[in-house]
């Protein structure tokens, strides 16, 4: 089956899935000091919601997770502001022109940082979406666990370049776009979002801006122009474990 979007023809029989699956075995990927999500069935006194188990019909999960932590999730300037803003207000549009590109970060002290002039280099046309995957690209980002390793981040100097580039979306292979232990500066969130003020949003901030992050796209696509749909479920918190899918153009 074929769809034109934005006057670009893509094969919606081929889509290639950019998440990270959550599970509840030590193969999830974990940041932010958590322990892994919890799947179990509820139980009701000797009722087991859980076939195997010889007592239900069905199969009744419930599922603890931070979506944060626990793997692919798309988030909203709700992540770091007093007030409440969700990311299902936020995102109402799920289809984007978007630009996958591949960088090694660059060794700063004892940091591992995604450059300004990295990004430039690279973005030389508009797009509605950014994608970053990062080098090296092991599988191993797919179960890594993320909590207290110092992962790469983006600069703010990138981060402002990316906002003044009217990206609207950003994804990034990395548990955040900032650095694990900032003292609480988020530089990278506030400059992509353009939030002066935590506690007192200004006018200008950009509302309908994503950031999302821990996604893992295999090497063997290719950087360049693709469609992005990205998909949540529609909670009303600041982030949501997403699906974000990508067309060949």
């Amino acid at each position: 089956m074929r769809a034109k979007i934005n006057n670009f023809e893509i094969d919606l029989s081929k889509p290639i899935d950019i998440s990270i699956s959550l599970t509840n075995t030590d193969e999830n990927p974990i940041a932010w000091y958590i322990e892994k999500p919890v799947i179990e069935p509820v139980v009701f006194g000797d009722w087991i919601g859980k076939v195997s188990e010889g007592k239900s019909s069905t199969n009744f999960n419930n599922i603890f997770f931070n979506p944060h932590g626990h793997g692919t999730h798309t988030e909203c300037l709700g992540h770091i502001t007093n007030d409440f803003y969700s990311i299902n207000q936020s995102l109402k549009q799920f289809f984007f022109s978007a630009k996958l590109i591949t960088i090694e970060p660059e060794k700063i002290g004892d940091d591992f940082v995604i450059t300004k002039d990295q990004i430039t280099n690279l973005i030389t046309e508009k797009t509605e979406a950014l994608i970053i995957r990062t080098l090296p690209n092991q599988k191993e980002k797919k179960s890594r666990k993320y909590s207290n390793t110092n992962p790469p981040y983006l600069s703010e100097d990138a981060a402002i370049f990316i906002r003044e580039s009217e990206i609207q979306h950003l994804l990034i292979d990395l548990p955040s776009v900032d650095k694990e232990y900032d003292e609480g500066k988020l530089l990278a969130h506030k400059a992509f979002w353009n939030v002066k003020d935590t506690h007192n949003l200004n006018s200008d901030a950009r509302l309908n801006a994503t950031i999302t992050e821990m996604i893992y796209v295999p090497d063997e696509i290719e950087d360049g122009n693709y469609i992005l749909n990205l998909q949540i479920a529609s909670f009303e918190n600041d982030a949501s474990p997403s699906k974000p899918i990508l067309y060949k153009i």
